[in-house]
Parts: structure tokens; sequence; C-alpha cells
């Protein structure tokens, strides 16, 4: 895929580091350790740009790793970033169980969306641009997408047809009565892993390890190249990587059609072309549209490989990036109706995908070791941390005493108590994060993350405190932070929360701390809580087109997020500058 279209940010400002008695271990310390030493079902695979965890079977999550590893090459040769060096926070990929298990963790993605794709295509996928490292998380186990209900076999067999709403054209997601378990009438998305399968159904095939690459290659894209994106675009670019194919240990293959292309193109049929590049889709229902990820690949791929439109698709990304409305950019491809007979002409040629050679140098598999029980425990935890804070209410309340608990079973597990620590500050909590950082800095002194965030805990008391007391608590909270930081140079957090000590305290910050957090977006660069405080930072400092640019990608990006309305406001105030 010569000349892959994308838009890159300009330069952000230069970068530099900010820099500025723990209570005793429990005596059950050394029976916990004990337990926390065993392993766990669950495997953690490394690899140079990526981390993967799992509880299925090693083969499988070392497979996963090393494909990734492919893939980031693949990405970096396509977008010509192979001189370029990779200071950011390597992405975290979690498999969990089947769509049941995921689906119970309840993952709300506030940062990333997908379609709104027709009702059938519910694809089970988490992904959070969190500002201390970016995490994926899905299914370990593939599902397929039901197209056409069919009748359950065993009535087949007794020649019962299904009972309730039969009507192929019948309201997406209603079932026959007749039904084994209330499955077998269900139009959607089910697990492969479904035994007993209705007569005459038709569906599709959803794998685990293609939703891995979709997501993989969105999070490459907004990473290092972090732009204001329509959301099609972002599905079709996922959905080109998805069908990654790799032959023995160096051959890839990438662009084509994904399994059942032909059969969800003809079940729902044309799209209003027109809709999706002016975004006017996006506030359609998902039971109504005939949106499918099927159609952002084909789109897509038909924009990619086209001699006479890729200029004019090059064009249109731009115009959204400086800030263009999607429907006034539209226009630059001319007559929509022109453009639809193109493309459902393309749907019945045969369409272009393409191989490249792996280099034999880096087939190097990736480091897989097992977790301990202590670890395991906590997977689960991290991932659901991001929405539950935020979220917050009595679901935060409950999740967070259930979290106090597990953390009391695994006393000295250091993990557990920085995530414990964590989820106490960002609730609000902050004696409570301070006591759980002080234990964690028990069991190592010198953690970065535990000293990031007894400094935050600190500054937060601060806000409770006048005068003096004030001044001298915040001293030693940054100076707590300091030290996170000079214990480990390259780590976001206490960069992040070197700047926040100043800014929700009311005070100035330091032209050192506005470094410090243009350092922590380098490390994470589709962090839109970074994005929003250092583009607000910019903005009142006059660096105006920085500050234009850092926070396009979240005030007009494809990915609605907490932070984009306040991200919009700060741009609007920028008008006329």
């Amino acid at each position: 895929m010569s000349g892959l279209l994308l838009i890159a940010l300009g330069a952000n400002s230069a970068i530099a580091t900010a820099q500025t008695a723990p209570a005793p271990p429990p005596n059950n310390d050394i029976v916990v350790q004990g337990q926390r030493a065993r392993p766990s079902n669950w495997r953690e695979a490394e690899t140079q740009h990526v981390i993967v965890l799992s509880n299925g079977r090693e083969q499988e999550v070392t497979q996963i790793a090393h494909n990734l590893e492919r893939l980031y090459f693949l990405l970096s040769v396509l977008l010509n970033r192979t001189a370029q060096t990779d200071d950011t926070v390597k992405l975290r990929v979690t498999l969990i169980g089947d769509a049941a298990e995921f689906q119970a963790m309840d993952l709300r993605n506030l940062r990333w969306q997908q379609g709104p794709f027709n009702s059938a295509f519910d694809i089970r996928r988490y992904y959070d641009p969190r500002q201390d490292g970016a995490v994926l998380a899905t299914t370990r186990i593939d599902q397929r997408v039901v197209l056409q209900r069919g009748v359950a076999v065993v009535d087949a067999l007794q020649g019962v047809q299904l009972g309730g709403r039969g009507d192929p054209g019948a309201p997406p997601g209603t079932a026959g009565t007749g039904a084994i378990g209330g499955q077998a009438g269900l139009f959607g998305l089910q697990s492969s892993a479904d035994l007993i399968r209705p007569v005459n159904e038709e569906s599709v095939p959803l794998t685990a390890e293609g939703m891995i690459y979709a997501g993989f290659a969105q999070h490459y894209l907004t990473t290092f190249f972090p732009a204001a994106y329509p959301r099609w675009y972002l599905d079709g670019f996922g959905q080109l990587f998805s069908t990654l194919v790799v032959r023995g240990d160096t051959m890839m293959e990438y662009g084509r059609a994904p399994a059942g292309t032909t059969a969800v193109l003809h079940r729902f049929g044309n799209f209003r072309l027109a809709d999706v590049l002016s975004g006017a889709y996006l506030t359609q229902s998902p039971d109504k549209t005939r949106w499918t990820p099927v159609h952002a690949w084909m789109l897509t791929h038909f924009l990619f490989f086209s001699p006479t439109r890729s200029g004019q698709f090059r064009s249109y990304l731009k115009a959204i990036a400086n800030g263009t409305p999607a429907s006034d950019a539209a226009a630059v491809f001319g007559d929509p109706d022109v453009l639809a007979r193109e493309l459902r002409s393309y749907f019945f040629a045969k369409k272009p995908f393409e191989r490249m050679t792996y280099p034999a140098d880096r087939a190097d598999g990736p480091i897989v070791r097992r977790l301990s029980l202590g670890e395991a425990a906590f997977v689960k935890g991290r991932l659901e941390l991001g929405s539950r804070v935020e979220v917050g209410g009595p679901q935060r309340d409950a999740w967070l005493r259930r979290l106090r608990d597990q953390a009391a079973m695994f006393p000295g597990d250091e993990g557990a108590q920085v995530l414990l620590a964590e989820a106490e500050c960002r609730s609000g909590h902050a004696s409570e994060c301070r006591a759980a950082a002080d234990r964690a800095l028990a069991l190592s002194p010198t953690g970065s993350a535990a000293l990031t965030w007894r400094g935050v805990a600190m500054a937060q008391a601060a806000t409770a405190l006048t005068g003096t007391a004030r001044t001298e608590m915040l001293r030693q909270a940054r100076a707590t932070i300091g030290k996170a930081n000079r214990a480990d140079t390259e780590a976001p957090g206490p960069l992040i929360a070197y700047y926040r000590s100043f800014a929700d305290a009311g005070d100035p910050a330091p032209a050192i701390a506005v470094d410090g957090l243009t350092k922590a977006l380098t490390a994470v660069p589709n962090a839109p809580g970074t994005r929003l405080a250092l583009g607000s930072e910019l903005a009142s400092r006059g660096v105006l087109p920085v500050a234009r640019s850092t926070l396009m990608p979240v005030a007009k990006g494809g990915y609605d997020s907490p932070e984009r309305a306040r991200a919009q406001a700060v741009l609007e105030g920028l008008a006329g500058r």
C-alpha cells in the first residue's frame, strides 16, 4: 500500500524532565508472599513495543505478541517510520476469556468508540489512551456475527419451526421462543464456541486476532500521527489490518477482504455515502444504519488503492485535520453519486492486497513469563480502573470497596497497593491514597509509581490547608514527585503529577513543569488528558499554533472523550487570535 495516507501533527515544544517514614510491613507478609509467589494461569508476553497478557495457552499469547511486533514493523514501513526512534510507552493488550466474561467486566469506552455499526456488529473491545500508557482489551475467543436467523437443530429434527419472530426482516435482536437457551434465533454477535447452531443460519466469523490487529493499527495511527481523523476512517484503517496473515516467520499479507465480505454487503446493501463522508451517520441509530465494519473496510480500501481518488482523499483528511467541517471537506470528491457508482463497481472487482517480507533478524519471539497469583488478581482491576473512577457514583464506590478487600489479601504485593493508591487518589480520597502508597513504599522504597501517588495525595491534602501549612505541604508533595521522576525518568506519571500540583492548586506552572508535560505527551501522544492540559497551558502562554495542533485531535477527532468539550472551548477562545 504505497503512499499510505495520514496527517501528522506539527512538532511539539522542547522537552525536559521535571525534578524536584514508610509504614512497617504487615505481620503476615511472609505467609502472603508465599501465596503470591505461586504461579497463576495468566501469562505475559513482552516484545520491544507491546505487552500482551492472557489467561489462555502460552502458544496463543506468544503468537499474538509476535504478530503485533510484526504489524508494528509493517506499519512503520508503510508510514515511513523505520528510521525514527520510539519513546512511547508500550501498549498493554489483555485477552480475557470468552465474550460473556469480557462483557461482565462492564468496561466502558470513554475515549474510544466505533461505528455506530448495525447492531449485529456489537464488537467487544476496550481501548483507553491513558496518560500513563494506553491499554487494549478484548475477548480471546473467536465470535461470529449472525446475519440470518436459522432454525434450532433440535426443532429442525422434529420438523418444528422456531417460534416467535421468524421473519428475516424483523427488528434485529429479536429471538424465537423455541431457541435452545434463547440463543438459536439471535441476530447479532455470538461466540464461536456455541456448540449448537441453527440450521440454515448465515453467519460470518469475527476472530479475536482480527479485533486485536484492528485495535493495534488504530492505536499506532493515533499514537504516531495524532490528528483530527473522521471516525469512519479510523474504523476502516483498523479493518485494513484486521486480516493480517503471517506465513512462516518472514512473510506478511495485509489488505485482504474480511471473511464474509460478500455476504455482509449483500445482506446490508448500500449505505448513503454522503452521510458517511459528512459524519451525519454518527447520529443514526445502530438498529437502522446499514453501516458495518465491512463497509468501513471497503470504503477505506477503495480510497487507498484508487489511482484517481487517493489525491482527493488526502485533501479530505487534511481539511478535516485543519478544522474544516466534514460536510465541507467532502466536497473535494465532487458528485457523490459518481463516487458511489465507482464504489459499487469496486465491490464486484478483484481487490488488491499486498505482501511484505519481515526481516529474519527481527523474528525473535517475545519474552514470556507466568504471572504470580498476586499479579493475576489485579489484571482485571487495572483495566476496570479507567471507567470506574471516572463514572463515579455507587458503582465506583462498590468497586473501590472490593478493590480494598483484594488489596488487603495481598499486602505483600507492591502492584496491588499502587493500584489501590491510584484508585483512591483519583476518587479524591487523599488519606487512603497516601496510606496505600506508603504500604507499597514499605515493600519498595524507591518505587516510582508509589512515590508519585504519595506526592499526589499530599498535594490533594494541601488544598484543605491555608497559609504556610499549605505552602509547606505542596513543597513536600513536589519534592516527593521529584523523587519519583528521578527513580524513573521516562515514566509519564511523575511528569503529569508535577504539573498538576501547580495547576490544581491554582499556582502558575513553571517552565520545567510545562516541559515535563510535553515529555509526558511524547510518551503517550494520543492521551486526551495530557493533550488538553498542554494545549490549554500553551494557549494561556500565547503559543497559539502549537496549542491548536495539540488540541485538535481531542476537540475535532473521531473519538469522543470527557476532555472533548473543554478542548473545544479552548479552541473557540483562540478564534481570531
